[in-house]
């Protein structure tokens, strides 16, 4: 397991690579965050770091949920061009029913005061009947989506006493792989169940305009980028061709 990390690991003894090793398995796979009294490489700032780098290797990063809990997670850049392929995307229905989740789990309860900015779980389930008679899906369809969802760790379903799955369900709320989502994540999600609820808003007229005003600077610079590009291949050419004629 160890080979791929071989560059960043060597120059730590055997019982710190393990330990690296050990926590690196345990951020990938734990279904919920790990506390980083449980394992020392997380414990470290330094340990952290080395962590941080086995990650990026493969496009991800570490990613603090709570206080002293940690996970990991896709790199920002990653995750765009992950959602730029269509074979990454859920299905439409799937989006939808995790849509209505969001809405009726967090933007709602959060508009009320009683759920924090910063978090996207939530103890407040959208009932099953809710689902059905917000969306537009068959039941049979519905009830697809959802099982979909749960086995993706996008939703969970919990009971009327906050307990999750078995007995009595309560309702549906956001799965453990929001816990996953790294602070500009955070911001874009947010942005975008603000825009599903309420399209028409001021607040939505706001995030469309500054969208615009970025993707306006980005093409600027990209613009700014391909002409340096191509002073430098010109100068190359000049070069080559000075080259010949001496």
């Amino acid at each position: 397991m160890s080979e791929p990390f071989e560059p960043l690991l060597r120059s730590f003894d055997e019982r710190r690579r393990s330990e690296l090793v050990a926590a690196y398995m345990a951020v990938e796979h734990a279904a919920e965050p790990v506390p980083e009294a449980r394992l020392g490489a997380l414990r470290e700032p330094a340990s952290r770091r080395t962590l941080e780098a086995m990650l990026n290797l493969s496009g991800r990063t570490l990613i603090r949920a709570g206080r002293s809990e940690w996970t990991s997670g896709y790199q920002d850049e990653v995750a765009e061009e992950l959602a730029r392929d269509p074979a990454c995307s859920p299905p439409a229905g799937d989006r939808a029913v995790l849509t209505l989740v969001l809405i009726h789990s967090v933007a709602i309860p959060r508009a009320a005061g009683r759920l924090p900015d910063d978090t996207w779980l939530s103890p407040h389930p959208t009932p099953l009947e809710e689902l059905r008679r917000r969306s537009q899906l068959t039941i049979t369809e519905l009830e697809a989506a959802l099982r979909r969802l749960r086995l993706a760790g996008l939703v969970a379903q919990v009971r009327a006493d906050g307990r999750s799955d078995g007995g009595d369900a309560g309702g549906f709320v956001p799965g453990p792989q929001f816990h996953r989502l790294t602070p500009a994540a955070r911001r874009r999600l947010q942005e975008e169940l603000i825009l599903a609820a309420g399209p028409d808003s001021p607040l939505a007229a706001t995030i469309r305009a500054r969208r615009r005003s970025r993707e306006r600077v980005r093409q600027e610079a990209g613009r700014q980028e391909a002409g340096r590009q191509e002073t430098r291949t010109q100068a190359v050419r000049e070069a080559a061709v000075q080259g010949e004629n001496s």
